[in-house]
């Protein structure tokens, strides 16, 4: 090789290397994408689902998770006018609760059905990235072959979103640990006989605390499985989930720092929902302000 040749192979290999530093020094410094779960604040939202919604942007709330899809609307509004309302208040919605069960899907005919189909769309059009089921049916929970059956099923559904651009996802609660088919737990049936690349999983860390799942394992154990998480820490109660209620992050049992620090770094998360839903006497959405300033303190 020539001299000349020789330098401006140089160079330029030097100029990639260095426009490869630039992205990844960008990549490393983007943050993860921290919203919040309007369950949170349900009875606002309930009351007065405009005004909460301004309340929440204003806290700096960037991304809102719905919880409300009722008879083709979100929290009474059309897909479009919805839409409208995220977009003028600078909010995006990546992610939405619908419990997919039997009214969606025609066992007899192995196909989803026209309401499915319509929330599928819908969601589309409210630009979410993930249509998230937040519970499992006692019916298909009741045998081993039932529930691997049933997660074909998640299969399909995860082709009928990828087919508008999404992904469909699910999301524990504490059942999935306490219970097992045939000896195994029915997390693990889920998770060993769904796709990853069509069934995204919404780790709780919460939720499966009094189930006796712990978020820590579940990271190690399946890595790179949890695109997202709804954030939230837990303290005894005679209330909820197996004994545990939700309270301000930090304050609790889970160690919330620590597991959503490896969900960032091995988890494959990218979507972090923070989620209250016991408040100890104080105001929902003052605890929800409270819970953002908690994340962002740690660096979220």
């Amino acid at each position: 090789m020539k001299r000349r040749d020789f330098i401006k192979t140089t160079a330029a290999g030097l100029s990639m290397a260095a426009l490869g530093g630039v992205d990844a020094l960008a990549a490393k410094k983007a943050k993860p994408a921290v919203g919040i779960q309007l369950y949170s604040v349900r009875d606002d939202m309930k009351n007065d689902p405009l005004g909460t919604l301004k309340k929440v942007a204003e806290m700096g709330y960037k991304n809102v998770e719905h919880a409300n899809y009722v008879n083709g609307k979100f929290y009474g509004w059309p897909a479009k006018e919805f839409r409208k309302i995220l977009d003028d208040l600078g909010l995006k919605m990546p992610s939405g609760h619908t419990v997919f069960g039997k009214p969606h899907w025609d066992e007899d005919k192995k196909e989803f059905t026209d309401v499915w189909k319509k929330l599928v769309e819908d969601a589309a059009i409210c630009g979410q990235k993930y249509v998230v089921s937040p519970w499992l049916d006692i019916a298909y929970r009741k045998d081993f072959d039932q529930l691997k059956r049933f997660m074909e099923v998640f299969n399909k559904n995860g082709e009928l979103c990828k087919a508008s651009g999404m992904k469909f996802g699910y999301h524990n609660h504490d059942f999935e640990f306490s219970l097992k088919l045939s000896s195994i737990k029915v997390y693990d049936i889920m998770l060993q006989n769904t796709d990853p690349n069509l069934v995204a999983q919404q780790l709780d860390i919460g939720n499966m605390y009094g189930g006796g799942g712990r978020a820590l394992d579940l990271l190690k154990q399946y890595p790179g499985r949890f695109e997202l998480m709804h954030v939230k820490d837990e303290i005894k109660s005679e209330k909820e989930h197996g004994g545990y209620e939700s309270t301000i992050l930090g304050t609790g049992v889970i160690g919330v720092k620590e597991v959503i620090d490896i969900g960032k770094k091995s988890g494959g998360t990218t979507q972090f929902i923070i989620e209250q839903e016991s408040y100890q006497g104080k105001a929902p959405i003052d605890c929800i302000k409270e819970d953002l300033a908690i994340m962002k303190k740690w660096g979220y």
